[in-house]
């Protein structure tokens, strides 16, 4: 399945140069994994406490969505290439990247014609993704990846969608309910099942060979 993910190798190039000096500079993995964290929970919270008065910041979603898949590039990077792989590492890799989601989607409930259910659907949906992606190592396999909408496709959703929402005043086209209520989450489970059937081809792949 197509998905933004398959750029990563190409961005990860670009931002080398700057995880050499990171690295150079004592900087862990664990604390750009953290430090994205902690940013996107408190943009999320933040435009979510808004209410939607003011949609103009809606445009900060984009911007950051942007600079987040930057973060989370480098911290593997530096965890991969420069020997800062750790048990830790692992667990704050996978639930960060849930918590920080669910933080920078649900501010989405503002946006017209979108609502809660809607919203928490693809928050739940999003979890139950990256948890069948992470769950392949129990299985003998690699983390699973497939498309389509991974983290990176849904960071590029609603980066467009902030981006809209703060252009139009918070207000976007009734179409959008259904292709935001209906694709998005079909996309969603089929990526469920694609990271399933994945992990499963791999894990029967290892055993037989």
């Amino acid at each position: 399945m197509i998905s933004i993910y398959q750029l990563k190798p190409a961005f990860q190039n670009l931002l080398r140069p700057l995880v050499r000096r990171l690295a150079a500079c004592g900087v862990t993995a664990n604390a750009v994994t953290m430090l994205a964290m902690i940013v996107s929970l408190l943009l999320g919270l933040w435009l979510y406490a808004l209410g939607g008065a003011a949609p103009a910041f809606y445009l900060l979603v984009p911007l950051w969505m942007f600079l987040r898949m930057a973060l989370n590039a480098v911290d593997g990077m530096l965890a991969r290439e420069f020997g800062q792989k750790t048990p830790l590492g692992a667990y704050l890799n996978e639930l960060s990247d849930v918590i920080s989601d669910a933080a920078l989607y649900l501010p989405f409930v503002w946006v017209s014609p979108f609502g809660w259910q809607i919203v928490c659907g693809i928050i739940v949906l999003a979890a139950i993704s990256e948890m069948a992606g992470a769950l392949g190592p129990m299985v003998g396999a690699p983390r699973q990846y497939d498309g389509p909408m991974g983290k990176s496709d849904r960071a590029f959703l609603f980066g467009a969608l902030g981006l809209w929402a703060g252009l139009a005043a918070g207000m976007l086209p009734a179409w959008t309910f259904w292709a935001v209520g209906f694709l998005v989450p079909l996309c969603i489970v089929l990526n469920i099942v694609n990271r399933i059937r994945g992990g499963l081809a791999a894990a029967s792949a290892r055993k037989t060979s």
